[in-house]
């Protein structure tokens, strides 16, 4: 029996990172689902049901904290794994506030993502 591929999504404007973001994954056998802004995120998230989310700081228009804090509070998508990647030097104070499982410094190697959303999985 086919396992179903495991389902991310990641909301960042920078196209750059969405890209090679998306390659590493798909290489993996992640189904990837990328958006720039994180408008309606409620909407977006209850479409694709993801096992895990990767989210900029900095996303439009709410930001990234409002975003992981509105998929926080909502019963159906609290369970999702949040982790939250910034350059901001307070990232991991900010991934706190927005309630995020984990947390992962820009610019990050490849290694990191992958045991960043590896960890989550495994403690989720």
């Amino acid at each position: 029996m086919e396992e179903q591929n495991k389902k991310i999504i990641i909301f960042d404007d920078d196209e750059d990172i969405l890209s090679i973001c998306s390659y590493i994954l798909e290489e993996q056998d992640w189904e990837v689902h990328t958006f720039t802004n994180c408008n309606d995120i409620i909407d977006k998230v209850t479409r694709v049901l993801p096992d895990v989310i990767l989210m900029d700081n900095w996303i439009p228009d709410a930001g990234g904290i409002v975003a992981t804090q509105t998929l926080k509070s909502d019963e159906e998508l609290k369970h999702i794994p949040v982790i939250y990647f910034s350059a901001n030097s307070d990232i991991q104070m900010l991934a706190s506030l927005a309630g995020a499982q984990s947390y992962l410094a820009k610019p990050f190697d490849l290694d990191d993502l992958e045991r960043v959303i590896n960890n989550v999985l495994v403690t989720h």
